[in-house]
């Protein structure tokens, strides 16, 4: 895609993420919450939370798939720190990493908002306390990170490895997602609130990384 069109589609989904947070904050509101917290899309939520249930060991595993998610961050990380030494310039760090740096911060930063902006609390109570629940932090972290190494990944591994490295990281961030829903420690509107931010982020990433001066 061309820049002009990375950037509909990123102001679009954009618009659609702040549309979908303010139905979730808003819309069918009631405390079906743990200590009579206040939930948005109450009944489709109250619905698919019955319906599951919680498990703590479905939730104990989600999050050591998101520490696996992690290791592919760092591995970038340690990628960018070895050219910053090596080339004594982050100027003459390879403008990929930067970038992928730039949306690494940018999940950061949304992860930081959406902690201080409470939307949702979570349906279960994590240590005994309230948690913020939306969106799904874990979501956002997997998806986001396995699709910006989708389109980084070719330049920094080995061809003959490239697919299965790229397989493995859809599977783990396919993984994250599967048990942070079967665990119900979230809403299913955080899940998909998670998803429509990560998506927006990606297209971000898509315009910054394809970005061409004209």
């Amino acid at each position: 895609m061309n820049n002009k069109k990375n950037i509909i589609v990123a102001s679009i989904l954009t618009i659609i993420s702040i549309i979908y947070t303010l139905l979730v904050k808003y819309i069918d509101v009631e405390t079906i919450g743990p200590n009579n917290s206040s939930v948005g899309f109450s009944k489709i939520n109250g619905w698919f939370s019955n319906l599951i249930g919680s498990n703590m060991t479905m939730y104990k595993i989600s999050e050591i798939f998101g520490y696996m998610i992690l290791l592919l961050i760092l591995i970038y990380g340690c990628i960018g720190l070895y050219q910053l030494i090596k080339r004594k310039s982050l100027f003459k760090v390879d403008k990929e990493i930067i970038k992928l740096g730039l949306f690494y911060v940018l999940m950061l930063i949304v992860y930081i908002v959406f902690e201080k902006i409470e939307i949702n609390y979570r349906p279960v109570l994590i240590d005994g306390e309230l948690e913020a629940s939306f969106p799904s932090s874990h979501t956002i972290l997997a998806l986001c990170t396995c699709f910006s190494s989708l389109i980084t990944s070719k330049k920094y591994f080995n061809k003959k490895y490239i697919k299965k490295i790229n397989l493995i990281t859809i599977i783990l961030a396919c993984l994250v997602l599967l048990f942070r829903i079967i665990s119900g420690v979230h809403w299913i509107s955080d899940i998909i609130g998670g998803i429509i931010i990560s998506l927006t982020l990606i297209s971000y990433y898509q315009l910054i990384y394809f970005y061409k001066k004209d």
